[in-house]
């Protein structure tokens, strides 16, 4: 809420003046009082400008966390530029709402922000393995072209940029196959984004050639998702059938997150921030080739799909802490060029927070790390601001002792894998926990 000063009675002494003045004297008299009233206005916005930055909390119009912060703490706030000059309107008041701020400085209006685990239900459990087995973000690839990753077994596929991301477009039914450099492990997780726009359409992933795709002798477990529903389908009629009802106008008009964590037969399936599947016997042979089948695609109606992430499981984060003296975690996600924690993230963020109380004398180092996309200094202060804003998850939503917690960053400087494939730059996208003595 804006704050204002109003000079009521400096005008209406002037109204008064005004009736009662004679007129050749009138217009000295107004110009002396409206002289008057415009100081004394200016006066009162400039005292209240100096208590306002004296007081209040200064935050940059765009991190929604302090400025909640703040509020929640019951504390004045005033908007910033990034350089920290305060952000007044045009009667020289400080703004405090985002996106008017965003408006004044001519930038897009802020994206509400999430805490993490806000937008997830109470099922979701996600967590990325710690591997990278398959990463392919079409990056490599020029717009319009079929990935060079995948190989076409049917129908009509291209690449495409939709709000500055890249997906793949399906125009017509059809299949491909992505062949992995390895047979997929026991544990495993795959992430990726769908969009589904046609009442009947749907989309498939299968370890073995379904539905259109020859010699069509795969009987076993499907992760599908339809218009209305996703989870785990039966091909063939063999295993079980898991199907949860979605936000259909949500998966026709964006491209939703499907994710899967596999452990033998157990199979978890999330669509958004929902687990909308959690089988105890999928039947889902591993193998080194997986298949994706798509119908009731259309040109006007598409189906897309997202880049594809593939990773092996692993142990649990103390565990493998215990064994190496560190262990990097890509189960952190944060917003692009930002270091504002996605929902997503709750899982992980959770079980470091269970790890810190049940050893409570672990003390760690939250280190984070970026790819060499983007500049030296940038990336740098990002690695910094983001270890730091998982500390102050950890602080304030699990009262974790801050002084066990130390934060530093190293941008693109440590890098585990080459920044020359996606699967690099995936790898060295991460946070890391170091113990300390």
């Amino acid at each position: 809420m804006r704050n204002s000063v109003r000079a009521a009675p400096l005008l209406l002494l002037a109204v008064v003046v005004a009736i009662a003045a004679p007129m050749p004297v009138e217009s000295q008299v107004l110009s002396r009082i409206r002289g008057a009233a415009a100081r004394a206005l200016e006066d009162e916005t400039t005292r209240q400008l100096e208590r306002m930055l004296r007081s209040g909390v200064a935050c940059v119009f765009n991190d929604l966390r302090c400025i909640e912060s703040a509020r929640d703490a019951g504390d004045d706030v005033y908007l910033t530029d990034e350089e920290g000059e305060p952000v007044l309107d045009e009667e020289g008041l400080t703004v405090q709402d985002p996106d008017e701020a965003a408006g004044l400085l001519g930038r897009e209006p802020t994206a509400p922000g999430a805490r993490p685990g806000s937008g997830a239900d109470a099922g979701y459990d996600f967590e990325p393995g710690e591997r990278t087995i398959l990463n392919v973000d079409y990056s490599e690839d020029n717009l319009g072209d079929f990935p060079r990753r995948f190989d076409l077994v049917s129908g009509s596929w291209e690449i495409i940029d939709w709000e500055g991301d890249r997906y793949l477009r399906a125009v017509s039914g059809g299949a491909l196959a992505i062949v992995l450099p390895e047979t997929l492990p026991e544990k495993f997780t795959l992430e990726t984004a769908v969009s589904v726009q046609h009442g009947n359409a749907w989309f498939a992933v299968t370890p073995g050639p379904a539905y259109s795709i020859p010699p069509r002798n795969y009987r076993g477990s499907a992760v599908s998702v339809r218009f209305t529903q996703a989870g785990v389908t039966n091909v063939q009629g063999e295993g079980p059938q898991v199907m949860t009802s979605h936000d259909h106008e949500l998966v026709s008009t964006s491209v939703v997150p499907l994710r899967v964590m596999a452990d033998g037969e157990h199979m978890k399936v999330y669509f958004g921030e929902k687990r909308v599947a959690n089988v105890p016997n999928s039947i889902f042979p591993r193998s080194d080739t997986l298949y994706v089948s798509v119908e009731w695609a259309y040109p006007e109606m598409p189906i897309l799909m997202g880049p594809i992430h593939i990773a092996s499981g692993g142990a649990d984060l103390y565990s493998r802490l215990e064994r190496d003296g560190r262990v990097a975690t890509q189960g952190i996600l944060f917003d692009v060029n930002s270091d504002r924690i996605r929902p997503e993230s709750a899982p992980t963020l959770s079980e470091i927070a269970t790890m810190l109380r049940e050893h409570p004398e672990l003390r760690i180092s939250i280190e984070g790390h970026t790819d060499s996309d983007g500049e030296t200094a940038a990336n740098q202060e990002l690695s910094e601001a983001r270890a730091a804003a998982v500390k102050r998850y950890l602080v304030e939503s699990y009262v974790i002792d801050a002084s066990r917690l130390e934060t530093a960053g190293f941008g693109e400087s440590r890098p585990v894998a080459s920044n020359d494939t996606s699967e690099g730059k995936q790898e060295n996208r991460r946070v890391e926990l170091v113990r300390r003595n």
